[in-house]
């Protein structure tokens, strides 16, 4: 295999916000391993020959680089995110991230998803329904996928319900850092004060949620510190609130936009969870993350350099067509194999189980109270953005279910 030192005909350039899937597909078969980003302010392939930067497209590559932390570390998310969130455990490693890691996991243990689920996260999705199933018409993002993860997280935190709106507020700004940074900084400053004080609150008086488990977990009697509670809980909203939101809208859309398989699913409750898995490995909602490389590696006979940057392609590596037959279709009635949007080894998601779950639970709730879906696009209705994906609204007519 030969490195690419020329850059690509930007007269040519593929809209990778739109539509990056078929450039995937190429790069998969000519250099998985590439010398180059395809991040920048254009949202088009660029050229960084000269730099320490590579691209990974397969899933072989992918997945190895996930699993082994030791080599493939995350440690620059410190100098990034870090500087917004605080320390967190994505740039941890080591003993320090398993025990950290292993503390805040506590808070997210199978048997607290067993109670959140009939108490919590249930009558949330179906009260959530119930506002507009008689209205006829809504947009599902506006109305469900951006709603539904943040009513729940606020109450698995143990937010007062009086503090709903502000908690909305802060939080929608600080997923947004990227589009306005300032308005991201000032979220991620005002959260760290709210926090503290609903940490201080815990010490004084203990509460069963997710703050509360948090402040009381302990392993061999170390507890997490003030710092390290909130750093988590800012990590929480972009971590679980975006990606679970944008995740159930690609979801909706690929269900609306193939009618056969949303009335399957519609009539088989069953197909639910594997309608879940395909939607997150045909259109992951966080298309690609950062390593850098702790030695020197060699990947498909390519040397890399120790401190290189690689960034995991992982919506690439989802449609990979070496794992998957027909990758570039979405099928619901696939025969299941793992997808890796959820990353994988020592970092991989803590609240996989917990999006699933919520968004089973939405589903559930909104194919019981409303028929009839019907997708009224308009020229913006569409799956967009890079690394981030999601369409921005899911226009839809219905027909309240019958009692």
């Amino acid at each position: 295999m030969t490195i690419s030192t020329n850059p690509p005909d930007q007269s040519n350039a593929p809209d990778l916000a739109s539509d990056p899937y078929g450039y995937f597909e190429y790069m998969r078969r000519t250099e998985p391993v590439w010398r180059g980003t395809i991040m920048d302010t254009s949202m088009s392939p660029v050229d960084l020959s000269s730099t320490d930067e590579w691209t990974l497209f397969d899933f072989e590559s992918v997945f190895a680089a996930f699993r082994d932390d030791d080599v493939y570390g995350s440690e620059m998310y410190n100098n990034t995110i870090g500087l917004v969130f605080g320390p967190t455990i994505l740039g941890m490693h080591g003993k320090q991230h398993h025990d950290h890691r292993s503390l805040v996991a506590k808070a997210f243990r199978q048997s607290a998803l067993a109670q959140w689920e009939p108490e919590v996260i249930d009558p949330i999705c179906d009260q959530l329904v119930d506002e507009f199933k008689n209205d006829g018409q809504a947009d599902l993002v506006k109305a469900v996928t951006f709603e539904f993860p943040t009513r729940i997280t606020a109450a698995l935190l143990g937010l007062p319900q009086e503090d709903m709106e502000l908690f909305r507020r802060l939080s929608l700004d600080l997923i947004s850092i990227t589009d306005n940074i300032e308005a991201g900084l000032t979220a991620s400053v005002e959260l760290g004060t709210y926090f503290q004080d609903q940490v201080d609150q815990r010490r004084s008086v203990m509460t069963e949620d997710i703050i509360g488990d948090l402040v009381a977990a302990e392993i061999d009697g170390e507890k997490l510190t003030d710092e390290a509670i909130i750093s988590f809980l800012r990590l929480l909203l972009p971590a679980g609130l975006e990606t679970t939101y944008r995740s159930s809208s690609n979801l909706l859309y690929l269900l609306l936009t193939h009618p056969d398989q949303l009335e399957a699913v519609q009539q088989d409750r069953d197909l639910i969870p594997a309608a879940i898995e395909e939607g997150l490995r045909y259109e992951t909602p966080l298309v690609m993350v950062p390593r850098n490389t702790t030695q020197d590696v060699v990947i498909h006979g390519i040397p890399i350099p120790t401190g290189s940057q690689l960034n995991l392609c992982i919506g690439s590596a989802n449609r990979d067509e070496t794992r998957w037959t027909d990758a570039g279709a979405f099928d619901i009635h696939r025969a299941r194999r793992a997808h890796i949007s959820f990353a994988g080894g020592i970092h991989s998601c803590l609240g996989m189980h917990l999006a699933r779950v919520e968004t089973s639970a939405m589903l559930n709730s909104l194919f019981d109270r409303v028929t009839d879906l019907k997708l009224v696009p308009d020229d913006d209705t569409k799956i967009t953005g890079m690394p981030f994906r999601s369409p921005t609204h899911l226009p839809v007519t219905f027909r309240p279910a019958s009692s």
